[in-house]
């Protein structure tokens, strides 16, 4: 399969993991988790070890948000890699110690359905 990730995240997707990490920890520990994923370098992880570490279930190829992101590889565009927040780091960020998906969700499971196998970038902290 042709690699379909862009090799940093887009602008955008920093404000939206900080909206979602508000809603598991508080205002500064948020903060301090954007800053750090900003700060990050890229690593690499497969979508379904993604998918185990955080408990999440994968999305139907059909859910709009995956369909969408699904269309995009099919025409050639690229994905922006997802931002990852350890659930036992530090600075008091604990969701059950499971992995968070701090801002891809949809992209992760998009990238499963085409290839399980392949390698995500991810910013990991």
């Amino acid at each position: 399969m042709k690699e379909h990730w862009k090799s940093e995240p887009d602008e955008h997707d920093y404000p939206a993991a900080h909206d979602y990490l508000t809603l598991v920890t508080d205002e500064a520990v948020a903060d301090s988790m954007v800053d750090l994923l900003r700060a990050a370098t890229l690593v690499h992880r497969k979508a379904k070890d993604i998918l185990r570490a955080s408990r999440l279930a994968l999305l139907p190829a059909d859910n709009a948000h995956v369909a969408k992101d699904l269309g995009k590889v099919k025409r050639g565009e690229l994905l922006s890699p997802v931002l990852l927040v350890r659930g036992h780091t530090r600075e008091n960020l604990r969701v059950n110690d499971d992995l968070v998906i701090a801002d891809g969700y949809h992209r992760v499971c998009a990238s499963y359905h085409l290839d399980e196998n392949a390698d995500i970038p991810c910013k990991l902290v």
